[in-house]
């Protein structure tokens, strides 16, 4: 698939303090991509430069195939941020058209996508409420209509299940699912791993303002697993003691094994089998996205620390 971002070399200082530092990434057409990173670590300010609100120091962003310009191409971005962006003393259906008008739509128009989403999201009995009268979650809604309805080719969501309740996270989540396959291409920025696990294709992971990470979800999995497995057998097995693996965990009939060096999977299986033993499955443990996120940020910032100190 053909990029429809393109992020080169991107820095951006506040003073003396590096941002954003040397990112480089493609995002594909069509993708849903994770833009992970603790707080502080520059996503919000490479955000803003990917919107047009920033410039950046050094660099350059390419946007649908050329160089990126903030005052004409913002109009085919959509933005959700964390912090909510509505008017409070606004009516809801006003609201939304007036958002709808400055991405460039006819009131005619307008009026015909606005109706669409709250249908689709079940927010048509709303449209004379007013945003201080919702709930963070109802508000939340609302938020995401106002991003998406004019059918941008960038769609960028900062945080947003937040405050949504299972069910209405299920009606947002599949609402993303159905824009990247009619063509939209979603950036989605959240701290909550599992969700970046079940929606996302491709992550970039940074920190202190640089990249440390970049990959497809399962690229990343593999990268860091650690030869770890689980099998479990119709009998519990009796006293083990082998120079194949290493026994982490044992209950009842199933085990959790780390494979010694110089081994492989087909060495525990051919150890089993060698000990009459039914096995009932195997299955190799990866590593979760929380537990690779949570390694990597800690090392990158105490390598910093330990830099700060030399220097």
């Amino acid at each position: 698939m053909p990029s429809i971002l393109q992020l080169q070399n991107l820095q951006k200082y506040f003073a003396t303090q590096k941002a954003v530092d040397d990112i480089s990434f493609n995002i594909e057409q069509g993708s849903i991509f994770g833009l992970l990173g603790p707080n502080g670590a520059g996503k919000t300010t490479l955000i803003r430069m990917i919107t047009g609100i920033f410039y950046p120091d050094s660099g350059s962003i390419t946007f649908d195939g050329k160089p990126f310009n903030g005052l004409n191409d913002a109009i085919q971005i959509g933005y959700m941020p964390e912090e909510r962006g509505l008017y409070k003393k606004m009516k809801i259906g006003d609201q939304a058209l007036y958002l709808a008008q400055l991405k460039g739509l006819s009131r005619a128009e307008a009026m015909e996508k606005i109706k669409y989403w709250f249908k689709r999201l079940e927010m048509e009995s709303w449209w004379n409420k007013k945003v201080e009268d919702l709930s963070k979650g109802m508000s939340q809604k609302l938020q995401f209509v106002t991003t998406v309805l004019h059918e941008p080719k960038l769609i960028i969501l900062d945080e947003p299940f937040s405050g949504l309740d299972p069910l209405n996270a299920n009606l947002i989540k599949d609402e993303i699912y159905g824009l990247a396959k009619r063509g939209s291409t979603i950036i989605f920025s959240t701290h909550r791993m599992e969700q970046v696990e079940e929606i996302c294709d491709h992550i970039v992971l940074i920190n202190l303002g640089r990249k440390i990470l970049d990959g497809t979800v399962q690229e990343v999995k593999q990268q860091f697993k650690e030869n770890k497995f689980s099998i479990k057998f119709s009998q519990k097995p009796e006293s083990i003691d082998n120079a194949v693996f290493q026994v982490l965990q044992q209950k009842d009939n199933a085990l959790t094994v780390k494979i010694n060096d110089g081994h492989s999977s087909n060495d525990v299986l051919q150890y089993f089998l060698n000990q009459q033993l039914n096995i009932e499955s195997f299955n190799e443990i990866l590593p979760s996205l929380n537990e690779i996120f949570i390694g990597l940020v800690e090392n990158t910032s105490a390598t910093a620390r330990a830099f700060q100190t030399i220097s």
